[in-house]
């Protein structure tokens, strides 16, 4: 299916060391030509051993990236500020104006439920834990939007690690909140990668069992 859908060849994927990242690198891998961007190589002979070509570079230096032959660039930095920074923005906007300068075809962004207009979906506790970083990541969702790039934009619910349930989905309303599995957040980045649906769209990742809030749900098929 992936590979039937998309001009694509070869996906960069920033993030593919652990988590959602490395989930979305070994689902590409049987259908497109995946490289993964790596701060340190301490994952590079797992991520080799499933075909997965290493690329050494760190977001945070605009001058450490160049995307070159990558058609498209799938998103999901973030973490712990390093030096007052965090990748949530900073990394995101040189991973953004790399694949600019490089002429890429597609940038898929994995940021959280909480940002931009979804803010009303969480519960104030929520809210003061984490607003610093949902900052941090509504301005790279607007610095991809203004960057002229075509883009989808993927807002997951809570995270968790437990193997994939099949019953996550996408929604374009930004009132919902609940869980998702990082496996299943994985499954619907690859499907928005390749469909034209997707494009210049931002919807949240959920899972139908693991919902938090009773609100109007249509789900989007990518």
């Amino acid at each position: 299916m992936l590979e039937s859908l998309t001009p694509f060849q070869t996906v960069l994927v920033a993030g593919a060391s652990r988590g959602v990242g490395r989930e979305i690198a070994r689902l590409l891998q049987p259908n497109f030509t995946v490289k993964a961007l790596l701060r340190s190589d301490a994952a590079v002979p797992e991520l080799q051993a499933f075909g997965i070509q290493p690329v050494m570079g760190d977001a945070m230096i605009l001058e450490q990236l160049d995307f070159s032959g990558v058609d498209a660039v799938i998103s999901t930095i973030g973490g712990l500020p390093a030096e007052g920074k965090r990748a949530d923005y900073e990394g995101n906007r040189n991973l953004i104006d790399a694949a600019v300068q490089a002429g890429v075809k597609k940038f898929v962004l994995v940021t959280s439920i909480g940002s931009g207009e979804s803010v009303v979906a969480l519960p104030p506790r929520a809210l003061e834990a984490l607003g610093a970083v949902l900052v941090e990541k509504e301005k790279a969702e607007q610095h991809l939007i203004e960057s002229g790039l075509t883009y989808t934009i993927v807002r997951p619910g809570g995270l968790k690690s437990e193997p994939a349930t099949g019953t996550g989905f996408l929604t374009e309303n930004p009132k919902i909140a609940g869980s998702i599995h990082r496996a299943d957040v994985a499954d619907l980045v690859c499907k928005c990668l390749v469909s034209d649906r997707a494009n210049r769209k931002i919807l949240s990742a959920l899972d139908r069992n693991q919902l938090f809030t009773a609100a109007e749900m249509t789900e989007f098929i990518p």
